[in-house]
């Protein structure tokens, strides 16, 4: 977050550059380090999972982009809550749709809400 307010801002790289396109790719870094935090899942065990996932979309060629990095860290935070949390597969599905449909029916400029 920005020190004089409530709004997120990307993460910057040593360029300056954002290491996201959009500030909200980086929550599931903070998903993840809250988790660890917390110890409900140990660092290793993130760390392990997010290397998979990187060396998955090295091995496939993927560009190195934000969009890649949030995609192979999101890969890993559900490889870990399903692994180390017990959250069953189905139930991660059944929450995406959930977001797919109410971020598609929400009128533009109308702050995304589940039911």
């Amino acid at each position: 977050m920005h020190p004089n307010n409530d709004t997120l801002i990307p993460l910057q790289r040593l360029d300056d550059q954002p290491s996201f396109d959009e500030a909200w790719q980086a929550q599931v870094l903070a998903i993840a380090q809250n988790l660890v935090d917390e110890g409900t899942i140990a660092a290793a065990d993130w760390s392990n999972a997010l290397g998979v996932a990187l060396r998955k979309h090295q091995v496939n060629a993927d560009m190195d982009t934000p969009e890649v990095y949030y995609k192979a860290a999101l890969e890993a935070l559900e490889t870990v809550l399903q692994d180390k949390c017990d959250v069953p597969q189905d139930l991660m599905d059944e929450r995406k749709a959930d977001w797919t449909h109410a971020y598609e029916t929400t009128p533009h400029g109308e702050p995304v809400e589940l039911p």
